[in-house]
């Protein structure tokens, strides 16, 4: 996400700290920097313009030049202006008086719409909602299976008709399905084209005006650069907007129209989209994101990664384990699962504040190959030497780098490391303040 604009970012303000003491010159200078990387990443220019003058301004009020930290005083204030342009209050939820509460999802063909109707419905089940998918695309022929085989994968209900050829009709059948069953959310998987049409409009302009829906949001491509705002003014404009999903923000994406909507429309990104499993949709947090350009990492999102991925009886085994520095190797490949589920490792290396600095071969996935080496060396194991490393002999080692398809070098590298690591836990535990330290300084007391 936004990789480009953030590299660049990184580097202007890198420049710019091991300078110590930057003049105004200095500054002109990399706020012209700023401005290309911007326009490169396809921010909107009008957008740009009122940008840089905003940090220029607000620069002079602080005395940047004077300062005893100058580079983060720049940082600070650019930071602060990306998140108002990304929009600094937290936009929410329109729910119904009166259940359900109808989203009415639209977009160009191609945005990612049934997808992300899905993934929605997911989000607010995980928030204890009970939503439904409707399916009202009667365009495209294969987007009510494609609703139909998602519902089914997260557990959630999906109204269709085969045989309907008007999308109100299947809307207003949906509500009232929806009040049947006592579900409390209603998203309307809609229609698209190639381009905006009145064609378009005036169907989803129906369906709008049949259902009255809380929520009218936009989901758009966030690959087609500043399209995607001409879009969404065009959609604003007939339907009235509550906000924008954005999609593919997890591929090679400038990310201008992200930067751009919210200055331009008005309207808030309300979720993107970062992935294409039904988990991937996430909702959009602008301080977050605008840590997450300027290279700051996102700690908060690495929190709840681990959340969702760590089983706390699992956790509270492995700490057990941890604190006797008793290891083995099914601890390893709990380890291992335990990353898979949180997303790859160079994705969950972003989240961690710095790491953009760090040169790009190193975020290039060669981590994911050396686990993949060591996860098949795991396998290779019997249950009974991977609970007991120390029977691990030559013969042994042998049959399971055969197995692996690597060399007994490799193994014996990998049991080097988890010896490595019991001794290193070996000595954490005699720190005193851990559980096993204290217990034995009130033994000795006795």
């Amino acid at each position: 996400m936004f990789e480009n604009l953030t590299e660049k970012l990184t580097g202007i303000f890198g420049r710019m700290r091991r300078k110590g003491r930057i003049s105004e010159s200095d500054f002109d200078d990399a706020m012209r920097e700023v401005r290309i990387a911007l326009l490169e990443a396809d921010v909107n220019l009008k957008v740009v313009k009122e940008f840089i003058s905003i940090v220029k301004e607000q620069a002079v009020g602080e005395q940047v030049w004077e300062s005893l930290s100058p580079d983060q005083m720049v940082i600070k204030i650019v930071r602060d202006e990306l998140v108002r342009l990304l929009g600094d209050e937290e936009p929410r939820f329109n729910w119904s008086p009166s259940p359900p509460t109808v989203m009415l999802l639209c977009g160009l063909q191609g945005s990612g719409k049934t997808t992300t109707a899905a993934k929605l419905a997911f989000q607010l089940k995980k928030q204890g909602k009970k939503p439904m998918l409707a399916a009202c695309d009667l365009q495209r022929p294969a987007a009510i299976k494609q609703l139909q085989v998602l519902g089914e994968q997260i557990e959630v209900a999906v109204f269709a008709d085969l045989g309907e050829k008007n999308p109100v009709s299947v809307a207003k059948r949906a509500i009232q399905e929806a009040k049947h069953k006592l579900l409390d959310t209603l998203i309307l998987d809609t229609a698209g084209r190639l381009q905006v049409d009145e064609a378009l409009m005036a169907e989803i302009r129906q369906i709008r005006d049949a259902t009255q829906p809380s929520e009218v949001f936009l989901v758009a491509d966030s690959t087609t650069g500043q399209e995607a705002v001409s879009v969404a003014e065009s959609f604003d404009q007939a339907l009235g907007l509550t906000g924008l999903i954005f999609t593919k923000l997890d591929g090679d994406t400038r990310g201008g129209a992200v930067l751009s909507v919210r200055a331009v429309t008005g309207k808030p990104v309300r979720y993107m989209g970062l992935g294409e499993g039904v988990d991937t949709l996430q909702s959009f947090d602008s301080k977050r994101v605008a840590e997450r350009i300027l290279g700051f990492g996102d700690v908060l999102g690495l929190v709840e990664k681990v959340q969702e991925a760590v089983d706390m009886e699992q956790a509270k085994e492995i700490e057990r384990q941890f604190r006797s520095g008793k290891l083995d190797f099914d601890t390893l490949l709990i380890q291992f699962k335990t990353i898979k589920k949180m997303g790859s490792l160079s994705s969950i290396m972003k989240l961690i504040p710095g790491v953009g600095s760090l040169p790009k071969e190193l975020m290039d996935g060669q981590g994911e190959g050396q686990m993949a080496k060591a996860e098949a060396v795991i396998l290779s194991m019997t249950p009974q030497e991977r609970r007991n490393p120390d029977i691990l002999n030559g013969s042994r080692r042998r049959r399971i780098a055969a197995g692996a398809g690597t060399s007994v070098q490799e193994v014996n590298r990998l049991v080097r490391s988890l010896d490595e690591m019991q001794r290193q836990m070996k000595q954490f535990s005699r720190i005193p303040g851990m559980k096993k330290g204290l217990k034995g300084r009130k033994a000795r007391r006795r």
